[in-house]
């Protein structure tokens, strides 16, 4: 039962690796097509569309062999440097000093 949630978690994180370069190539794919409304703008979009795709799949399916999509989302997720400034906020309000006492 153990294997069979962390065996959904990695598709879920695999997903979202996938989407991302994907909705990235839609979104220049469209840029691309607004600006040249045309056939060729369409094709060419469409390209821009499907090399994110692919990129993504490779991506995503890489990530998924060597260290795991959940280990590389949870990496990408982390703010070490945000981490930092909130156990600074912390010790000077737990020391007494307001940060708005002059």
């Amino acid at each position: 039962m153990h294997k069979i949630f962390e065996i959904i978690t990695e598709i879920i994180g695999w997903i979202q690796i996938v989407l991302s370069p994907t909705l990235l190539g839609i979104g220049f794919g469209f840029g691309i097509y607004y600006y040249f409304p045309n056939q060729n703008g369409m094709i060419f979009g469409i390209i821009i569309a499907i090399i994110g795709f692919i990129i993504g799949l490779i991506w995503a399916t890489k990530k998924f062999k060597t260290t795991g999509t959940i280990h590389f989302l949870s990496r990408i997720n982390a703010t070490p440097e945000l981490d930092n400034v909130e156990k600074t906020d912390n010790r000077k309000t737990e020391s007494g000093k307001n940060k708005n006492s002059h």
